[in-house]
């Protein structure tokens, strides 16, 4: 049974990208824990994300699963409008769908430059912008963009990624400006290493996680877990007055 705790979580409606695995499996798992239906998005892997939906459902919650290339205004819209169609609302919009690929800056392709940039902040605008219209005519929304620190403090060999976060922080802090009048908050979380299939290679080797471990004030890299309880945070009533912030969910690495 959920518990809600004052969050005002439980009967709403979230949007997750990049739903089917990682940090964004965990938002999905947290959000029908809290009674929220989830729709789930995914590129893909359909099977993750129908297992994922599977888990949702079993907790009491209605879980749908929708293919989307979030880089592409038509799938974002698409994805919004099924989540609309199956729910009729969406309250909560977590942009989680991105990819960590990068190079020396004199060896970085086009393609690789756009294909990070065109996922990870691209991606966060189409869904934003087919969401939003249907935030504000219901007088209330929730935004949750996951960035990184890599754009707070930029990534040696990873510019491109850097780029997209640091530019999801710019985004949140002016889409909180221009939204808020409309009853929507819009907030950032900027995780810093998270124990995912993305960072398993850099965390596979005993000297690489000794060094990274080392840099972490807490000793230890975030679990999923660790980054999606401040996600649900953020949706809740226990954050109304939070507009605009980035949530540092690292550690203490970057203070």
């Amino acid at each position: 049974m959920a518990v809600d705790y004052g969050l005002n979580i439980k009967g709403r409606v979230a949007v997750i990208s990049g739903g089917s695995r990682g940090i964004g499996r965990a938002v999905v798992q947290k959000f029908a824990e809290a009674g929220a239906h989830v729709s789930v998005n995914f590129l893909k892997d359909e099977e993750a994300a129908l297992a994922v939906v599977e888990e949702a459902r079993g907790l009491g919650v209605k879980a749908i699963a929708l293919r989307a290339d979030v880089s592409r205004p038509d799938d974002a819209e698409k994805l919004i409008q099924a989540s609309l169609e199956n729910f009729g609302r969406i309250d909560f919009l977590v942009c989680n769908a991105g990819v960590w690929q990068g190079a020396p800056v004199e060896e970085m392709t086009e393609a690789l430059w756009d294909r990070v940039l065109e996922i990870n902040l691209k991606g966060t605008w189409t869904l934003c912008r087919a969401a939003v219209a249907h935030m504000k005519r219901a007088g209330f929304g929730r935004i949750v963009i996951i960035s990184s620190t890599a754009g707070q403090r930029g990534e040696a060999g990873y510019s491109n990624y850097a780029a997209s976060k640091g530019g999801q922080i710019a985004f949140t802090k002016s889409l909180a400006a221009e939204l808020g009048r409309y009853g929507i908050t819009v907030n950032a979380v900027a995780p810093g290493w998270v124990d995912t299939e993305m960072s398993a290679v850099a965390l596979g080797s005993e000297e690489s996680r000794k060094e990274i471990f080392g840099e972490i004030p807490l000793g230890r890299v975030a679990t999923v877990e660790d980054i999606a309880l401040p996600v649900l945070f953020l949706c809740s009533d226990w954050a109304r007055h939070i507009t605009g912030e980035v949530l540092s969910v690292n550690g203490g690495s970057v203070l």
